[in-house]
């Protein structure tokens, strides 16, 4: 292995079964049409990920395992796989991905034929593997683009009048180890291209060779890095928009003169808020619907207030946000058992939702009783649906801080 093409760099961590998965694709491909490596960086795994990869390096692929002796997070691990690369180019490949073979030949030739391009990206799908189907694109780029060496400002127009992000990508070696530093406040794939960019010219072509599994075969329900990036790293978004503008102005690519800065940081803004809609409807679909309400209100100050995603969870968000908020409250009291909905007419119903957000489940759900006992009283939170009800639930025994009145819950959220 010393006359290596490409090094396919596989960060993991107790993923055995997806591990395997993956190294089976590569099997049943078995020639590439070049020379490559698969370098796997175990992040301390307790189960058989080593085993999984000797097993599969036995059966004749050409891996090349590191181990490392604790886990020390997500970029350490991507780290130790790069820099044990011996590749001419090298890219990441997620534990739990495919790759599009075709179009990583054609990626490779690309770079062969341009040796002035730095890195080649691609879009690439969103992939339905329990189904065998490719479910749509994250970006699109209507035809292979170049960008040559310092021309920021055609890259940065490109990035947001396309909403493209550049993660998927084959870097030459050299260049990564160049590129590749750690990134806490400014999203590392802009940053990254900044800094290829300023190397030599950069290329997207529009065919994918990355599939990004939604659904797996393996197991259904699994924690995916890029979704949970997705739902907080919106500002982080923006630092790597706002690192690539910095880099177009010191290279002297970019006049921010006059209105023009105030112009780029509302594209930039807009663009930030994209991604936080996108988030929005993710934390919402988690029945998170504070956080997804706190998200609606920065992404209609940015005027996308009309955005489809806003639209469609508009009605709903008053109602099930004001319900966790009831939820949260009477969570943080202790020894609390009831809590009473008062002049609700199906208490069954917003009993099962207040559960479903969040509510705990040894707190009993139950309807106005009648004549409220001493006990009852002292360990129960109430919620009335009639505002005038509330100071009658207070005579009745009713702890003033406890007793919510649906309106006043509901006021707090403003739509």
């Amino acid at each position: 292995m010393t006359d290596v093409k490409l090094s396919i760099c596989i960060p993991t961590y107790n993923r055995a079964p997806y591990l395997r998965f993956l190294l089976e694709s590569f099997l049943e491909q078995k020639d590439l049409g070049f020379s490559y490596e698969l370098v796997i960086s175990d992040n301390a795994s307790p189960d058989d990920t080593g085993a999984v990869a000797e097993e599969f390096r036995a059966l004749g692929l050409p891996i090349r395992y590191f181990r490392r002796e604790v886990n020390g997070g997500g970029w350490p691990n991507l780290l130790n796989a790069y820099q044990n690369a011996i590749g001419r180019y090298a890219m990441h490949l997620a534990d739990d991905d495919l790759l599009i073979f075709d179009g990583l030949r054609a990626t490779i030739e690309y770079l062969d034929a341009n040796p002035d391009v730095t890195v080649c990206h691609a879009p690439w799908y969103l992939h339905d593997a329990v189904m065998g189907k490719d479910e749509k694109l994250f970006y699109a780029v209507d035809k292979p683009r170049r960008f040559e060496q310092r021309k920021f400002g055609p890259l940065l127009g490109f990035i947001l009048e396309g909403h493209v992000f550049p993660e998927i990508a084959v870097y030459r070696a050299d260049v990564l180890r160049t590129v590749m530093v750690p990134r806490d406040f400014c999203y590392w794939a802009f940053s990254y291209i900044a800094q290829a960019l300023d190397l030599g010219a950069v290329a997207f072509l529009d065919k994918p060779f990355y599939r990004s599994v939604t659904h797996s075969p393996v197991a259904q329900n699994r924690d995916q890095a890029g979704l949970e990036e997705t739902m907080t790293a919106w500002d982080r978004y923006r630092g790597g928009i706002e690192y690539l503008i910095y880099m177009a102005e010191r290279h002297g690519q970019l006049d921010l003169s006059g209105d023009k800065r105030s112009k780029l940081a509302q594209a930039c803004g807009e663009f930030t808020a994209i991604r936080m809609s996108v988030a929005m409807r993710l934390w919402a679909a988690r029945k998170e619907f504070i956080k997804a309400y706190e998200l609606y209100t920065r992404i209609c100050l940015a005027g996308l207030d009309k955005h489809p995603d806003i639209l469609r969870l508009k009605e709903q968000l008053p109602l099930m946000a004001s319900l966790q908020i009831l939820a949260r409250k009477v969570n943080a009291v202790s020894g609390l058992r009831y809590l009473v909905l008062d002049a609700f007419p199906d208490v069954r119903t917003v009993g099962g939702v207040l559960k479903e957000l969040g509510l705990d489940p040894a707190i009993e759900v139950i309807a106005t009783p009648e004549n409220p006992t001493a006990e009852i009283a002292d360990a129960a939170a109430v919620v009335t649906s009639k505002h005038p009800r509330r100071e009658i639930l207070v005579k009745q025994g009713f702890r003033p801080g406890l007793v919510f009145s649906e309106s006043d819950l509901v006021r707090g959220i403003v739509v």
